[in-house]
This record gives structure tokens, C-alpha cells and sequence, in this order.
């Protein structure tokens, strides 16, 4: 039965013109939340040219970027041991209405100090959630299925963001309260849908769940977890520069805001466009090779940046490293997910994300200071060796990622 089930399932995948048929309805109601939640996503990818309208720039901009990346390293490991103890449903609550509440502290905040402290609650809270929604995920689909769902979760992502980054240019155009009154808002939102759509999963009794302690222990005894994770975390530090990195470029060659959105738009046209069919067709294809292709592609792309001077060249650039993130969509993700016992979900998703949380830190500090000290060639020259490193590296764990994975499905 399980090998007719898994023939039926790629043939279906292979020939439809969607990769998401057959998902469950929490994989769904998630998609639509975050498509609600991604629609207000507007004061991050504007946060540079907002603090300069406060008169905030040079090294004070580090300090409250700075900040905005370390919230990363909190709210991912704390939203995988919430996840896996108080339940999915009530920690995305949590962080949702905690970030809400924090974007209105921001764009109250009178000084460069009471900002970082501000930036640090709205990444510290709003990435309480995502191990939370990624543990969901894989309670609510079976291993085969999983890179579908994680697909389908960042196709939500950019069909919002399609829209926010035309929203965002023209709302900061308007005033810049605009953009914190529709993040906050999405988020409250998506924090009804919720309350109201999703159901809590059910989870395993406590002596199963306690077996491993209440912490990260679980995942720090799992050799192949922490081959990956700094891998991953690689390939996530030069995707994060085009968030952190790509708006300065924008900005030094004169371009207004207007211009970042535009580019942030034509990136999310092209992944909503393509998405649904590149997920179907290069399911056929080792999922690894897929990765590490992927990932060399938005290593190239994010490089391309530093050629570009005017609209043209941030436009080819952005093509390149988009269409690296069609091909790796939902990868690292389902692979991650299927390498976590069923009562560590939350923990290995909450890993997962932090790596994610890591990578940006590295990008709004170490990525900033290395483009405002060594100079933007550093940067780019640099994002291209990593990137196409780490991604010929992961190729060299195939066999063991392999071997886990048929055990899994074994058991």
C-alpha cells in the first residue's frame, strides 16, 4: 500500500498543472493568513529610508537594523519550545498581537535607543510564529507532502508581498505612519484568522513529549541537524542580503524608495507567476541537486547587484536570484521537517527558523558593516563564494540525507 500511495502521489504531481492540490484545509487557512499578514509586511523593507526621515542615518542605522536582526535570535527559539508546550495555535496568537503591538512602539519611539529596543520586540515577537506555522504544517501533512505545503506557505508569502512592495512605495510616499498602521493591522488580522480557522492539532501525550527534556537538546544530539543547519544558514545570509543589502545599493545610486518596492514587486510577480508550475516539474528531480542549484543561482543573482547602476541592472539581478528562489522553494524546509520526531517538531522547526534568524542578524550587521567599511564589491564577491560553497557542500550529505529520509518513511 505505501509504494501504490507514493506512485499515485508523484504521478498526480508530475501531470498537475497546480503542485498544491490535495493540501488539507489548516495548510490552506495558513497560505490565506499569510497572504493577509505578508500584505502589511511594509515597515521592514522601508525601515532604512524611514529612519532617515527621523534623521537617523550612518552608524545609528546599524544600531536599530542591529537590533531588528537580534530579535531573530530570541523568537524563533522560544516559539519551538512554545510550540511543542502550550500548543501551534496559541503561540502564533502570541506573537502576532506582541508584534502589532510593537510596530506602534516603533514609530512612537523619540530616539535611536528606545527604536532599537522597539525593532527588537517587533523580530523578537512576530518570529515567535513561524516555528509555531511550520510545526502546524507537518502535523497537518504527511512526509511526501511536505515540501508541497512549505512551498505553498512561500507562495502566500510573495503573492502578499507582490502587493505590499507597490503598497509600500506609494504609502511612503504618503507618510510613513501609513505603513505601520497597515503592518500592524495585517497582523491583528491574520491573528483573528487564527483564533477563529485553525484548530490545535493534536499532540502526543506528555510522557512521549517530555522524553527529550523541554529544550534544544533534542536537536543538538542530531549529527546531520547541525551538518545542515549551517548550511542553510549560509545560503539564508546572502538570500537576506536582497531584504538588507539591495535597498542601500538603491539608495547610493540615488533611486528613490519607490524603486526598491518596484524591485521587491517584480521579484514576488515572478515567484507567484512561476511558483505552482516550478514546484510540480522539478519534483521529478532530486530535491538536494534542486537545492544547491537554486541556491547557487541566488548566490549569482544577489553578485549581479554590485554590476547594476541604474534600473535596468537591479532589475536583471533581481531576476537571477528570484528565479533561485522558485527552484529552492519549500526544500530546506520539508527536508528539515521530516528529520524531527513528531514530539519535536516545534524544536527542530524553531532550529530551523533561528538558523533563518541568524542569517538575517549576520546580514543586518555584519552584511550592513561590511558594505559601509570594505565597500560593496566585498560584499557582493563575498555573497557569491559563500553561496556557491555552501551549496556544493549540502550535495556531499546526499547519501545521509537519503538513508534518514527512507528510514523515516520506513517507520
Amino acid at each position: 500500500m505505501p509504494s501504490t500511495r507514493m506512485t499515485r502521489t508523484t504521478r498526480t504531481t508530475r501531470t498537475s498543472p497546480s503542485a498544491f492540490r490535495g493540501l488539507p484545509p489548516v495548510v490552506w487557512t495558513i497560505f490565506a493568513g499569510t497572504i493577509v499578514n505578508r500584505l502589511g509586511y511594509l515597515v521592514t523593507p522601508f525601515l532604512v529610508f524611514f529612519l532617515a526621515s527621523r534623521g537617523v542615518t550612518g552608524g545609528d542605522t546599524t544600531y536599530v537594523l542591529g537590533a531588528l536582526g537580534a530579535g531573530n535570535l530570541i523568537g524563533p527559539a522560544v516559539g519551538g519550545i512554545l510550540a511543542d508546550r502550550i500548543g501551534r495555535r496559541p503561540t502564533m496568537m502570541i506573537g502576532l498581537i506582541g508584534a502589532a503591538a510593537a510596530q506602534g512602539a516603533l514609530f512612537l519611539a523619540p530616539g535611536v535607543w528606545t527604536m532599537a529596543a522597539a525593532a527588537l520586540l517587533i523580530s523578537a515577537a512576530g518570529s515567535t510564529v513561524s516555528p509555531a506555522a511550520y510545526a502546524m504544517l507537518a502535523d497537518a501533512v504527511d512526509s511526501e507532502r511536505r515540501r508541497r505545503a512549505y512551498a505553498l506557505f512561500g507562495w502566500g508569502v510573495n503573492i502578499g508581498t507582490a502587493v505590499a512592495g507597490v503598497l509600500g512605495g506609494y504609502l511612503a510616499a504618503q507618510g510613513y505612519w501609513l505603513l505601520f498602521a497597515v503592518d500592524a493591522g495585517s497582523m491583528l488580522l491574520y491573528a483573528l484568522v487564527v483564533a477563529v480557522r485553525l484548530p490545535e492539532p493534536k499532540r502526543e501525550a506528555p510522557a512521549e513529549r517530555s522524553q527529550d527534556g523541554i529544550g534544544y537538546g533534542v536537536v543538538l544530539r542530531d549529527r546531520l541537524a547541525l551538518l545542515l543547519l549551517p548550511l542553510f544558514g549560509v545560503q539564508l545570509f546572502v538570500y537576506s542580503l536582497t531584504e538588507v543589502a539591495l535597498p542601500l545599493a538603491v539608495r547610493d545610486s540615488g533611486l528613490s524608495p519607490a524603486v526598491y518596492g518596484a524591485m521587491a514587486a517584480i521579484n514576488a510577480v515572478m515567484v507567484v507567476a512561476l511558483q505552482p508550475f516550478a514546484t510540480a516539474w522539478l519534483s521529478r528531480f532530486p530535491q538536494l541537486a534542486v537545492q544547491s542549484t537554486g541556491s547557487a543561482l541566488i548566490a549569482l543573482g544577489v553578485a549581479a547587484t554590485g554590476l547594476a547602476d541604474g534600473i535596468a541592472g537591479y532589475t536583471m539581478s533581481v531576476v537571477v536570484w528570484s528565479l533561485g528562489e522558485v527552484v529552492v522553494a519549500g526544500i530546506a524546509a520539508g527536508l528539515f521537517a521530516n528529520l524531527a520526531p513528531a514530539h519535536a517538531r516545534g524544536r527542530y522547526q524553531g532550529a530551523f527558523s533561528w538558523t533563518w534568524g541568524v542569517a538575517r542578524f549576520g546580514a543586518l550587521t555584519l552584511g550592513v558593516t561590511t558594505y559601509t567599511t570594505l565597500g560593496p564589491a566585498t560584499l557582493w564577491w563575498t555573497a557569491l563564494a559563500a553561496g556557491t560553497a555552501s551549496a556544493v557542500t549540502t550535495l556531499t550529505l546526499r547519501t545521509r540525507i537519503a538513508s534518514r529520509t527512507t528510514h523515516g518513511l520506513a517507520a
